[in-house]
């Protein structure tokens, strides 16, 4: 009885097992090359107007789509436009407004919360410092991250699930901790190229390679990827797997 070989991890090349630092560099810089002529139009898929609509909505985004968190905020943001209207609202009636997110009695404490926070502390203004961000409630390195590179124009790394994943998968860490993956992604990329690098990798994440049955036959940097074979290879069977367009 034939059995399919396809969609089982191949082992990895000696090449990649012998790669120098240097290799690995190299390696890494040209992949970041590659995504940006594979997503010229890369950016951050949650529609904001400002630092405080930013920060939300990625809070917001936790354990749901961007699509549906962009669904969502105009009519948040049409009715609490700032922190203090946000931090004054009625637990009820937003949460009426976030009842599609899921999860949204905790994301309402949650939101709350923060704009309560940033009142208080900071004047009503959302602080364009990573040390600062952390100690909003809810907000870790990632939604810091976020807010820096897209909002303040500071680079960051942001890693979140894809991020991760394609990491490791091209050997760039080892590690499954999203700070030490942004150690060792940050000693691989120039500064400068970090924030973009993350929506490149996220888009590629989301449309290519999937966790679940990457579509290696059909990646355009395969030949660059120590982790090929982990998904279809055959050309035709991959293409199926390809989403253009996923909020994922």
């Amino acid at each position: 009885m034939a059995t399919n070989t396809e969609s089982k991890p191949r082992p990895r090349a000696r090449k990649w097992q012998e790669e120098t630092r240097l290799g690995l560099v190299r390696r890494a810089r040209r992949i970041n090359r590659e995504l940006a002529d594979l997503y010229p139009d890369a950016h951050c898929e949650l529609n904001f107007t400002s630092p405080f609509e930013l920060l939300i909505a990625t809070v917001l985004s936790a354990q749901t789509t961007d699509k549906r968190v962009n669904q969502t905020t105009p009519q948040l943001f049409a009715e609490y436009p700032g922190p203090e209207d946000l931090a004054a609202a009625n637990p009820e009636d937003l949460e009426a407004i976030l009842k599609p997110l899921g999860f949204f009695r905790s994301k309402t404490k949650s939101v709350m919360g923060l704009s309560k926070a940033l009142v208080e502390r900071f004047d009503g203004e959302v602080p364009g410092r990573l040390k600062d961000l952390v100690t909003l409630p809810g907000v870790g390195r990632k939604t810091a991250n976020v807010v820096l590179g897209n909002a303040f124009g500071v680079p960051g790394i942001t890693v979140d699930t894809h991020f991760g994943r394609l990491a490791r998968r091209f050997a760039w860490t080892t590690s499954d901790d999203p700070v030490k993956v942004e150690q060792d992604v940050a000693d691989l990329i120039p500064r400068k190229e970090w924030t973009i690098l993350s929506h490149r990798m996220i888009w590629h994440g989301r449309r290519v390679c999937h966790s679940q049955r990457p579509a290696c036959g059909a990646c355009a940097i395969a030949h660059l990827c120590p982790s090929y074979g982990e998904g279809p290879t055959d050309a035709k069977t991959a293409a199926t797997l390809v989403r253009d367009r996923s909020f994922a």
